[in-house]
């Protein structure tokens, strides 16, 4: 049986994609960006924000405002303390790993305060405290492999013996190539990507945990 569990945050514990994209899309067809929600899931999730602004302005040849950044993080951190629900399944999930005394913890390219804040709203907090990992803690973002790793090496943990749970394909890109076993939540939007990167893919938390035997 798995030992440890290595959750992201978007998309994985929270549902939270559709309102980041959202604003984002809505904020960059101002500066005559556009982009359908279905592609935005798959470009924009998992990634670090300042990637995401990149690929907005090679697209529209230009610079965004200096202050979009600033600008995006309110309206997001705004909505997020209204909309954010857990994942359908979640709560059932984590009870009954917790059950069985497995670790698990969640690691995330997000900031810490952005992961602590959706985590709140959906309910979830106590349950993560002191296992919130962030790549902003360690100056390492997914594709890359390093905030997996740290994560897995301060639960105390070998890689072979934890597990990443992914929706994106950075996410999967880092968690594969950091030699940890990746299962993708399927969205529908996401499928072939995940699969393209390793991932097994599940599409809802009971699926996990008949896969994993728990």
């Amino acid at each position: 049986m798995v030992k440890c569990i290595i959750f992201d945050c978007d998309g994985v514990l929270v549902d939270t994609e559709k309102i980041g994209n959202g604003i984002l899309l809505e904020m960059a067809q101002e500066h005559g960006f556009e982009m359908e929600l279905e592609d935005a899931y798959r470009h924009f999730n998992g990634r670090n924000l300042k990637d995401c602004f990149r690929h907005i302005e090679e697209a529209i040849d230009q610079k965004l405002p200096e202050n979009f950044e600033t600008e995006y993080r309110e309206k997001s951190f705004e909505a997020f303390k209204t909309q954010v629900k857990p994942m359908e399944g979640i709560i059932d999930f984590i009870e009954n790993i917790e059950k069985l005394k497995i670790p698990y913890c969640v690691a995330s390219s997000g900031p810490e305060e952005k992961i602590r804040l959706n985590l709140e709203v959906a309910g979830l907090l106590d349950r993560f405290e002191n296992k919130i990992f962030s790549s902003y803690q360690i100056g390492s973002w997914k594709p890359e492999p390093g905030i997996f790793l740290h994560a897995a090496a301060v639960m105390g943990f070998e890689v072979k013996d934890c597990i990443v749970v992914e929706d994106s394909k950075a996410g999967v890109k880092a968690g594969a190539s950091g030699g940890f076993k990746v299962y993708g939540f399927a969205n529908g939007f996401n499928n072939e990507d995940l699969q393209e990167e390793g991932a097994e893919l599940f599409s809802s938390y009971e699926e996990l945990s008949e896969k994993l035997g728990i």
